[in-house]
C-alpha cells in the first residue's frame, strides 16, 4: 500500500478493504451491522447462459468420445461457476461506522450526502456525467445505484457511485447515519 493511501486510511480516506487503514486489516474490528447489507449477485439468466454455454462445450467435444465430454462440460461448468459467483460477490455494508463497498472501506465521518439513483439518473452518472476520479462499485445488470458525496478535503475522490438493488434504503441509511454523526459533533460555530 502506498503512503497515500497509509496517510487516508488514518485520516479518513478511501482505503481498500484489505489495507492498514485504522490499524484495521479485513472486518475484523467492526462493531456490528447498522442496517443495511447487500450481495450484487449475477442475475439467473448469467447461469442459464453459463449451462447453455457448457453445455455447448460438451457437444462440440462428442467426437473425442464420453471421457473428454464430461471432463470437458466439468471443467467448464468449475470455470463458469467461479467467474460467476466472484463477480457476483460483490457487496455493500454499512457496518459500525463505516461503509464496505466491495473492496473499499470508507469511514462514514469521510461522506456527505447520499442520493438514490432512479434507472435514467444512474445510467447518467455511469456514461456521460462520471467522474474519472469516482469510486464506482458498478455492476451494469443493476440499473439502480446511490450517489454518495465524499467530504474528506484530502480525499481526491469527489462522490462514490454504488450500484444497489435498493438505493432508497441505502441512501437511508447513509443519511441517518451522516446525520447522526453531525449532531453528535454539536452545532456548527
Amino acid at each position: 500500500m502506498s503512503e497515500q493511501e497509509e496517510r487516508r486510511g488514518r485520516e479518513g480516506g478511501a482505503v481498500p478493504a484489505g489495507g492498514t487503514g485504522s490499524g484495521q486489516s479485513g472486518h475484523s474490528g467492526y462493531s456490528g451491522y447498522s442496517g443495511y447489507e447487500e450481495r450484487l449477485t449475477v442475475p439467473a439468466g448469467w447461469w442459464l447462459m453459463a449451462a447453455l454455454a457448457v453445455a455447448l462445450l460438451g457437444v462440440s467435444l462428442v467426437p473425442l468420445g464420453p471421457v473428454p465430454v464430461l471432463a470437458g462440460a466439468a471443467a467448464g461448468a468449475a470455470v463458469a461457476a467461479v467467474a460467476l459467483n466472484t463477480y457476483g460477490s460483490a457487496r455493500i455494508r454499512v457496518a459500525g461506522e463505516w461503509l464496505l463497498a466491495g473492496p473499499a472501506r470508507i469511514p462514514l465521518a469521510a461522506l456527505g450526502g447520499a442520493r438514490a439513483l432512479d434507472a435514467g439518473e444512474a445510467l447518467a452518472w455511469r456514461t456521460h456525467r462520471a467522474d474519472a476520479r469516482a469510486f464506482m462499485l458498478l455492476r451494469g445488470y443493476v440499473r439502480t445505484a446511490v450517489r454518495v458525496e465524499v467530504t474528506d478535503p484530502d480525499d481526491p475522490t469527489p462522490y462514490l457511485y454504488l450500484s444497489t438493488r435498493q438505493p432508497v434504503r441505502l441512501a437511508a441509511v447513509l443519511t441517518a447515519h451522516s446525520s447522526a454523526g453531525r449532531s453528535a459533533e454539536g452545532p456548527a460555530v
